[in-house]
């Protein structure tokens, strides 16, 4: 089987429970770390399906690697290749298609509810409809590129996930795994606290680390079956 392309931009940012759930399934997988000095390549040739991660910087700042990351999405996307991407990666999948990584409404950062869809699709992705729980770490978000599906918001990102046919966006990281999201938590600067006195939708590490045993697994199973999705495509299996 040909192995799923990680794209992995900071070393801090790595696929914690993405590569548990790869691992546990028995699906090969390669990452490329550009922090680290990998280079990402040039197609998507050889490769079963890609995940870009998250990453602090924005999707628009003018980094090599970043313009490589969509390159790679529109071509996996061109050969049927299924793609998802969680933050920054739902970002770049976005203004590879042509549309914009703007601020968002309002930062967000900790466990956050979005709202899923009332459409099959969304159901499909998601299971049911309604509020969800998930991990938010973000201050911009991606508008919707033509042709995509809208599939949850808040009010503070109006747009957390679309879909193009097998492909999926995600602002959230359904990814963090507890020693991911435990060291995220220990994160501590000037920026981050203001953005903790003006929002109500940014949370301190200690509030993300309490609501661990409350959210982590339901969000592990939301990833469980995303996940599974993602690589259900024919192409995810050649």
């Amino acid at each position: 089987m040909r192995p799923v392309l990680i794209l992995q931009h900071l070393s801090t940012d790595g696929p914690a429970y993405l590569g548990q759930w790869l691992r546990r399934e028995g699906v090969a997988h390669v990452v490329m770390n550009t922090q680290a000095g990998d280079e990402y390549p040039a197609s998507m040739d050889g490769f079963a399906a890609l995940a870009i991660l998250g990453g602090e910087m924005s999707a628009n700042d003018p980094l090599p690697s970043l313009r490589c990351a969509e390159s790679l999405i529109l071509d996996a996307m061109a050969r049927g290749v299924p793609v998802i991407g969680h933050c920054l990666g739902g970002q770049l999948m976005a203004r590879a298609l042509g549309s914009q990584v703007t601020r968002s409404p309002a930062p967000e950062v900790g466990w956050q509810t979005m709202q899923v869809a009332d459409h099959e699709v969304a159901r499909h992705w998601f299971g049911h409809v309604g509020p969800r729980r998930v991990f938010q770490w973000h201050d911009e978000a991606f508008d919707l590129p033509e042709g995509a599906v809208p599939l949850a918001g808040s009010v503070a990102c109006p747009h957390q996930a679309f879909s193009i046919g097998p492909h999926l966006a995600m602002q959230f990281h359904v990814e963090v795994d507890e020693e991911k999201l435990r060291r995220w938590a220990q994160l501590d600067t000037p920026t981050y606290r203001e953005q903790q006195r003006l929002h109500a939708t940014v949370q301190s590490g200690t509030q993300m680390c309490a609501g661990i045993a409350e959210h982590l697994r339901a969000q592990q199973t939301l990833a469980d079956r995303i996940y599974a999705r993602w690589l259900a495509s024919p192409r995810a299996v050649g």
